[in-house]
Protein backbone atom coordinates (compact mmCIF):
# COMPACT_ATOMS: atom_id res chain seq x y z
CA UNK A 1 0.00 0.00 0.00
CA UNK A 2 1.28 3.48 -0.88
CA UNK A 3 2.28 5.79 1.98
CA UNK A 4 -0.08 8.31 0.36
CA UNK A 5 -3.16 6.11 0.36
CA UNK A 6 -5.88 7.22 2.80
CA UNK A 7 -3.85 10.18 4.09
CA UNK A 8 -5.94 13.32 4.61
CA UNK A 9 -4.35 16.16 2.63
CA UNK A 10 -5.26 19.86 2.58
CA UNK A 11 -4.06 21.72 -0.54
CA UNK A 12 -4.26 25.51 -0.77
CA UNK A 13 -4.18 27.27 -4.11
CA UNK A 14 -5.76 24.14 -5.56
CA UNK A 15 -7.75 25.77 -8.37
CA UNK A 16 -4.85 25.79 -10.87
CA UNK A 17 -1.15 25.15 -11.46
CA UNK A 18 0.84 23.18 -8.90
CA UNK A 19 -2.12 22.92 -6.53
CA UNK A 20 -4.37 21.41 -9.19
CA UNK A 21 -1.66 19.04 -10.44
CA UNK A 22 -0.94 17.91 -6.89
CA UNK A 23 -4.62 17.30 -6.20
CA UNK A 24 -4.95 15.14 -9.31
CA UNK A 25 -1.80 13.14 -8.53
CA UNK A 26 -2.52 12.57 -4.84
CA UNK A 27 -6.17 11.84 -5.54
CA UNK A 28 -5.15 9.14 -8.00
CA UNK A 29 -2.87 7.69 -5.30
CA UNK A 30 -5.72 7.30 -2.83
CA UNK A 31 -5.35 10.40 -0.65
CA UNK A 32 -8.42 11.97 0.93
CA UNK A 33 -8.36 15.56 -0.24
CA UNK A 34 -9.62 18.89 1.04
CA UNK A 35 -9.04 21.50 -1.67
CA UNK A 36 -8.90 25.24 -0.98
CA UNK A 37 -8.83 28.29 -3.25
CA UNK A 38 -10.83 31.45 -3.90
CA UNK A 39 -12.35 30.41 -7.26
CA UNK A 40 -15.24 28.11 -6.44
CA UNK A 41 -16.06 27.31 -10.06
CA UNK A 42 -12.55 25.93 -10.60
CA UNK A 43 -12.74 23.93 -7.38
CA UNK A 44 -16.08 22.40 -8.35
CA UNK A 45 -14.72 21.32 -11.75
CA UNK A 46 -11.62 19.79 -10.15
CA UNK A 47 -13.64 17.95 -7.51
CA UNK A 48 -15.88 16.51 -10.22
CA UNK A 49 -12.86 15.34 -12.23
CA UNK A 50 -11.22 13.64 -9.23
CA UNK A 51 -14.48 12.01 -8.13
CA UNK A 52 -15.00 10.71 -11.67
CA UNK A 53 -11.78 8.70 -11.35
CA UNK A 54 -12.79 7.31 -7.95
CA UNK A 55 -11.01 9.82 -5.71
CA UNK A 56 -12.19 11.06 -2.32
CA UNK A 57 -12.32 14.85 -2.29
CA UNK A 58 -14.06 17.86 -0.78
CA UNK A 59 -13.45 21.59 -1.06
CA UNK A 60 -13.83 24.86 0.81
CA UNK A 61 -13.54 28.34 -0.69
CA UNK A 62 -10.64 29.94 1.19
CA UNK A 63 -8.59 33.12 1.06
CA UNK A 64 -5.34 32.20 2.82
CA UNK A 65 -4.76 35.87 3.71
CA UNK A 66 -7.74 35.59 6.09
CA UNK A 67 -6.76 33.66 9.21
CA UNK A 68 -10.36 32.90 10.15
CA UNK A 69 -10.99 31.31 6.74
CA UNK A 70 -7.84 29.18 7.03
CA UNK A 71 -8.88 27.99 10.48
CA UNK A 72 -12.35 27.19 9.11
CA UNK A 73 -10.65 25.14 6.39
CA UNK A 74 -8.81 23.06 8.98
CA UNK A 75 -11.97 22.67 11.06
CA UNK A 76 -13.94 21.52 8.00
CA UNK A 77 -11.25 18.97 7.21
CA UNK A 78 -11.46 17.52 10.71
CA UNK A 79 -15.25 17.44 10.51
CA UNK A 80 -15.14 15.68 7.13
CA UNK A 81 -12.30 13.21 7.66
CA UNK A 82 -11.54 13.14 11.38
CA UNK A 83 -7.84 14.01 11.07
CA UNK A 84 -5.27 16.05 9.12
CA UNK A 85 -2.20 14.22 7.84
CA UNK A 86 -0.71 16.69 5.34
CA UNK A 87 -0.99 20.41 4.64
CA UNK A 88 0.32 21.61 1.26
CA UNK A 89 0.84 25.38 1.67
CA UNK A 90 0.82 26.17 -2.04
CA UNK A 91 -1.18 29.39 -2.53
CA UNK A 92 1.01 32.26 -3.75
CA UNK A 93 1.06 35.47 -5.80
CA UNK A 94 3.86 37.18 -7.76
CA UNK A 95 2.93 40.80 -8.60
CA UNK A 96 6.62 41.76 -8.79
CA UNK A 97 8.04 45.15 -9.75
CA UNK A 98 11.15 47.27 -8.99
CA UNK A 99 11.16 48.76 -5.50
CA UNK A 100 11.36 52.32 -6.81
CA UNK A 101 7.87 51.95 -8.27
CA UNK A 102 6.66 51.96 -4.65
CA UNK A 103 3.80 49.52 -5.26
CA UNK A 104 3.06 49.17 -1.56
CA UNK A 105 -0.36 47.59 -2.14
CA UNK A 106 1.34 44.82 -4.13
CA UNK A 107 3.93 44.39 -1.37
CA UNK A 108 1.16 43.98 1.19
CA UNK A 109 -0.61 41.44 -0.99
CA UNK A 110 2.54 39.38 -1.52
CA UNK A 111 3.28 39.32 2.20
CA UNK A 112 -0.33 38.52 3.14
CA UNK A 113 -0.60 35.54 0.79
CA UNK A 114 2.94 34.18 0.42
CA UNK A 115 4.10 34.59 4.00
CA UNK A 116 1.19 35.16 6.37
CA UNK A 117 -0.90 32.61 4.45
CA UNK A 118 1.77 29.97 5.14
CA UNK A 119 1.86 30.88 8.83
CA UNK A 120 -1.94 30.82 9.08
CA UNK A 121 -1.94 27.34 7.57
CA UNK A 122 0.61 26.09 10.08
CA UNK A 123 -1.29 27.70 12.95
CA UNK A 124 -4.51 25.99 11.84
CA UNK A 125 -3.13 22.44 11.59
CA UNK A 126 -0.25 22.27 14.07
CA UNK A 127 -2.34 21.70 17.23
CA UNK A 128 -4.13 18.78 15.55
CA UNK A 129 -0.88 17.28 14.28
CA UNK A 130 0.71 17.65 17.72
CA UNK A 131 -2.25 15.88 19.28
CA UNK A 132 -2.07 13.12 16.66
CA UNK A 133 1.72 12.98 17.09
CA UNK A 134 1.94 12.78 13.31
CA UNK A 135 1.54 15.02 10.29
CA UNK A 136 3.35 16.69 7.43
CA UNK A 137 3.52 20.39 6.52
CA UNK A 138 4.68 21.03 2.95
CA UNK A 139 5.57 24.65 2.17
CA UNK A 140 6.07 25.89 -1.39
CA UNK A 141 9.04 28.26 -1.52
CA UNK A 142 10.79 29.14 -4.80
CA UNK A 143 14.16 29.42 -6.47
CA UNK A 144 13.53 33.03 -5.45
CA UNK A 145 13.99 31.84 -1.88
CA UNK A 146 17.63 31.05 -2.71
CA UNK A 147 18.52 33.94 -5.02
CA UNK A 148 17.17 37.49 -5.26
CA UNK A 149 16.15 38.69 -8.73
CA UNK A 150 15.88 42.31 -9.93
CA UNK A 151 12.31 43.54 -9.57
CA UNK A 152 11.37 40.72 -7.22
CA UNK A 153 12.84 41.81 -3.87
CA UNK A 154 9.63 41.55 -1.86
CA UNK A 155 8.55 38.30 -3.51
CA UNK A 156 11.98 36.79 -2.85
CA UNK A 157 11.88 38.03 0.74
CA UNK A 158 8.69 36.07 1.36
CA UNK A 159 10.16 32.95 -0.19
CA UNK A 160 13.36 33.22 1.89
CA UNK A 161 11.07 33.54 4.91
CA UNK A 162 9.14 30.40 3.96
CA UNK A 163 12.42 28.47 3.93
CA UNK A 164 13.27 29.87 7.37
CA UNK A 165 9.86 28.86 8.74
CA UNK A 166 10.28 25.33 7.37
CA UNK A 167 13.70 25.01 8.98
CA UNK A 168 12.40 26.46 12.24
CA UNK A 169 9.66 23.87 12.29
CA UNK A 170 12.24 21.13 11.77
CA UNK A 171 14.44 22.44 14.59
CA UNK A 172 11.48 22.65 16.95
CA UNK A 173 10.44 19.08 16.25
CA UNK A 174 12.22 17.49 19.22
CA UNK A 175 12.18 14.25 17.29
CA UNK A 176 8.48 14.52 16.54
CA UNK A 177 8.38 16.87 13.55
CA UNK A 178 10.07 16.18 10.24
CA UNK A 179 10.79 19.16 8.00
CA UNK A 180 11.35 18.98 4.26
CA UNK A 181 12.31 21.91 2.04
CA UNK A 182 11.70 21.24 -1.67
CA UNK A 183 13.31 23.71 -4.07
CA UNK A 184 13.14 22.75 -7.81
CA UNK A 185 16.68 22.13 -9.29
CA UNK A 186 19.38 20.10 -7.52
CA UNK A 187 18.26 17.81 -4.70
CA UNK A 188 19.80 18.24 -1.27
CA UNK A 189 18.80 15.82 1.46
CA UNK A 190 19.72 16.18 5.11
CA UNK A 191 18.78 12.84 6.61
CA UNK A 192 17.84 12.51 10.23
CA UNK A 193 16.76 9.03 11.27
CA UNK A 194 14.20 9.19 14.03
CA UNK A 195 11.85 6.72 15.61
CA UNK A 196 8.73 6.38 13.46
CA UNK A 197 6.32 6.54 16.40
CA UNK A 198 4.69 9.84 15.63
CA UNK A 199 6.67 12.34 13.61
CA UNK A 200 5.36 15.57 12.16
CA UNK A 201 7.21 16.41 8.97
CA UNK A 202 7.68 19.86 7.43
CA UNK A 203 8.53 20.11 3.73
CA UNK A 204 9.54 23.24 1.84
CA UNK A 205 9.56 22.98 -1.97
CA UNK A 206 11.39 25.60 -4.06
CA UNK A 207 10.44 25.41 -7.76
CA UNK A 208 12.23 27.13 -10.58
CA UNK A 209 10.21 28.13 -13.64
CA UNK A 210 6.89 26.28 -13.72
CA UNK A 211 4.08 26.72 -16.24
CA UNK A 212 1.32 28.11 -14.00
CA UNK A 213 -0.82 31.24 -13.69
CA UNK A 214 1.64 32.75 -11.19
CA UNK A 215 3.19 35.12 -13.73
CA UNK A 216 -0.24 36.51 -14.63
CA UNK A 217 -0.23 38.47 -11.36
CA UNK A 218 2.75 40.64 -12.42
CA UNK A 219 1.71 44.27 -12.78
CA UNK A 220 4.88 45.83 -14.25
CA UNK A 221 5.31 45.60 -18.04
CA UNK A 222 9.12 45.50 -18.12
CA UNK A 223 9.22 42.85 -15.40
CA UNK A 224 6.57 40.80 -17.20
CA UNK A 225 8.73 40.70 -20.33
CA UNK A 226 11.81 39.57 -18.40
CA UNK A 227 9.92 36.93 -16.43
CA UNK A 228 8.18 35.55 -19.53
CA UNK A 229 11.58 35.12 -21.13
CA UNK A 230 12.80 33.18 -18.09
CA UNK A 231 9.65 31.06 -18.09
CA UNK A 232 9.93 30.09 -21.76
CA UNK A 233 11.60 26.85 -20.58
CA UNK A 234 9.17 26.23 -17.70
CA UNK A 235 8.47 22.74 -16.40
CA UNK A 236 4.95 21.35 -16.29
CA UNK A 237 3.23 21.73 -12.90
CA UNK A 238 3.09 17.95 -12.48
CA UNK A 239 6.87 17.97 -12.06
CA UNK A 240 6.37 19.71 -8.72
CA UNK A 241 3.39 17.52 -7.87
CA UNK A 242 5.64 14.47 -8.24
CA UNK A 243 8.14 16.00 -5.82
CA UNK A 244 5.37 16.61 -3.30
CA UNK A 245 4.21 13.01 -3.67
CA UNK A 246 7.80 11.83 -3.21
CA UNK A 247 8.12 13.70 0.09
CA UNK A 248 4.82 12.34 1.39
CA UNK A 249 5.42 8.74 0.42
CA UNK A 250 8.70 8.35 2.32
CA UNK A 251 8.59 5.93 5.28
CA UNK A 252 8.37 7.26 8.81
CA UNK A 253 12.11 7.15 9.52
CA UNK A 254 13.07 9.23 6.46
CA UNK A 255 13.27 13.01 6.74
CA UNK A 256 13.51 14.90 3.43
CA UNK A 257 14.56 18.42 4.35
CA UNK A 258 14.91 20.36 1.08
CA UNK A 259 14.30 19.84 -2.63
CA UNK A 260 15.13 22.35 -5.39
CA UNK A 261 13.64 21.62 -8.84
CA UNK A 262 14.06 23.66 -12.00
CA UNK A 263 14.28 23.12 -15.77
CA UNK A 264 17.65 21.68 -16.82
CA UNK A 265 18.26 24.70 -19.08
CA UNK A 266 17.29 27.32 -16.50
CA UNK A 267 20.46 29.22 -15.58
CA UNK A 268 19.14 31.42 -12.77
Amino acid sequence: MSEIESKVVIITGASSGVGEATARRLGASGAKLMLAARREDRLKDLVAAIEKTGGTVAYRVTDVADRAQVQALADATLETYGRIDVLVNNAALMPVSPLDQIKVDDWDQIIDVNLKGVLYGIAAVLPTMRQQKSGHVINLSSIGGHKVFPGAAVYCATKYAVRAISEGLRLESNGEIRSTIISPGAVATEGLLRQSNGELRSTNISPGAVATELTSTITDGDTTSWVNQQYSLANDADVIARAIAYAIEQPGDVDVNEIIIRPTRQEL
